[in-house]
């Protein structure tokens, strides 16, 4: 890769100060468009991870944060949705130059980000429990209390909406967190705890410490001292982050892989869809749990919908992300060489390309990691790039005939994420939608996660656990049973 001269080393934030590493450590974070040094940040180090864990037991010790009022915490985070909003440009820029997607899709990330803040802080001072009736003499109530030091390990594919969507909750329910963002894009998380600061979160309340994971992620995820853990990423690290998080009998979240589909019927409006499976496949690259990457269309309609659909990936426009093309750059040259492989066995097990299938030619592209939107044709369901979550803009594209046909093949899968049904036959679509094994499930459009009041979560190696939603409270606070006895 190329560089240029390095800039500035930017700090952890740990106790409401930039520090560096206890160890003088450093990351370099790569610009995906170029292969360029986008920033340098310092890597956080076990003792990092300490500190910014017993910061945080400190701030819910504190009456500065454990002590507020549950409406002061409210106001805290609607000042933070302002300013997210106030810098959203600054914000949306950073974003996909850190990540490579198109400058709209950051800008939508950073949206909803405010979104989260918003929606959460209505909810703090709401957040009540019940009386439960025993008859005279027995006054018995429950009390929702904060769960404790909130663990929040993020990834590289939507780092500012990832992070808010478990940050929002943790502090409405008045938890202290601590985040460790993706070393490959770590930099809008850092601006969110300054933003943090600067709307009047107390020091330890949100700390930030970028790492690798092998380093500052077991740290963090086998920390003796936190009370929960959310965690997106794949199966296998889920897998060993959970084994470590047992250890210490700490609950997580975990919302891991996906191999989507969506099923088009003939009845369908192909325009329609022929929108939203290429957006569901194509945003951010593919680089999606909850994408899109299969396709099941009734054998009617398969000519006509793939015909639309490999038009439309020919004529994307593939480019850096802040130039905002239909299609930025995949977040590295490893996982562009994934994909690349992927797409070698899918033609080796009998697919066919019919759109894409390598990287762009371009001579205006040089030192990206890009590939073109890719359509394999001719998949059966027992197929590797069937199976296994790619994780890049290659759709598998698998004929059926009956209805039974579509359902077994969608649940065949280790997965439960997402699930889209295309129809103008609600009979068809009410029966789909109660079969499919999936978290999520939506009828002639597709969310890709949903927006911020939808549950979401998986089913299978999906995960466990909801976020988004009234529901994901229920990981970041605990019910406490108070009995009475009186004369």
């Amino acid at each position: 890769m190329t560089t240029t001269a390095a800039p500035a080393v930017e700090g952890l934030i740990i106790d409401g100060t930039r520090t560096g590493a206890s160890d003088g450590g450093v990351l370099d974070v790569y610009d995906p468009s170029t292969g360029e040094v986008l920033a340098r940040i310092a890597r956080a180090t076990k003792a990092d991870v300490d500190r910014a864990v017993q910061a945080a037991r400190a701030a819910m010790d504190s009456k500065g944060w454990g002590g507020i009022a549950p409406a002061e915490r409210g106001r805290i985070m609607y000042r933070m949705a302002q300013k997210i909003r106030d810098r959203a440009e600054e914000l949306s820029t950073l974003e996909s130059r850190d990540n490579g997607k198109p400058l709209r899709q950051a800008r939508t990330d950073v949206q909803v980000s405010a979104r989260y803040f918003e929606f959460f802080a209505g909810i703090a001072d709401k957040i009540m429990g019940h009386t439960i009736p025993l008859g005279p003499g027995l006054l018995d109530f429950t009390v929702r209390e904060p769960i404790g030091v909130s663990a929040q390990i993020v990834p590289w594919n939507y780092p500012i909406q990832i992070g808010s969507r478990g940050v929002a909750p943790a502090l409405a329910a008045g938890c202290a967190v601590v985040m460790k963002p993706s070393s490959e894009a770590p930099m809008t998380a850092l601006r969110l705890g300054e933003i943090g600061l600067e709307c009047g979160l107390p020091p330890g309340a949100l700390n930030i410490v970028p790492g690798t994971g092998s380093e500052a992620g077991v740290a963090l995820a086998s920390h003796r001292d936190i009370n929960q853990l959310t965690f997106t990423g794949s199966v296998d690290v889920g897998v060993a982050v959970a084994k470590m998080a047992a250890e210490n009998v700490v609950p997580v979240v975990m919302e891991l892989g996906g191999k989507s589909p969506n099923i088009v019927f003939a009845d369908a409006d192909l325009d329609l869809a022929t929108q939203g499976v290429s957006t569901a496949i194509f945003q951010n690259a593919g680089q999606t749990c909850s994408a899109g990457s299969r396709l099941l269309v009734e054998r009617k309609a398969h000519d006509a919908l793939v015909e639309r659909l490999a038009t439309r990936a020919k004529t994307m426009k593939i480019g850096p992300g802040v130039s905002d093309p239909d299609m930025g750059p995949i977040i590295s040259q490893r996982q562009l060489e994934t994909i690349e492989s992927y797409v070698k066995v899918g033609q080796q097990e009998g697919a066919r390309v019919v759109a894409g299938g390598k990287r762009p030619t371009d001579p205006k592209l040089p030192g990206g990691n890009y590939y073109q939107p890719t359509l394999l044709d001719g998949v059966t369901r027992g197929m590797r790039v069937a199976q296994e979550e790619i994780f890049g803009p290659v759709l598998a594209i698998i004929p059926f005939d009956e209805l039974e046909e579509a359902a077994a093949i969608a649940n065949d899968s280790i997965y439960g994420l997402v699930a889209g049904v295309w129809t103008r036959d609600i009979n068809k679509a009410l029966s789909l939608a109660l079969r499919i094994k999936s978290g999520q499930v939506y009828v002639n459009t597709y969310g890709a996660g949903g927006g911020v009041e939808l549950p979401f979560g998986g089913y299978k190696k999906s995960g466990y656990g909801r976020e988004k939603s009234l529901e994901s409270l229920a990981s970041y606070t605990q019910i406490k049973n108070v009995c009475i006895k009186y004369a």
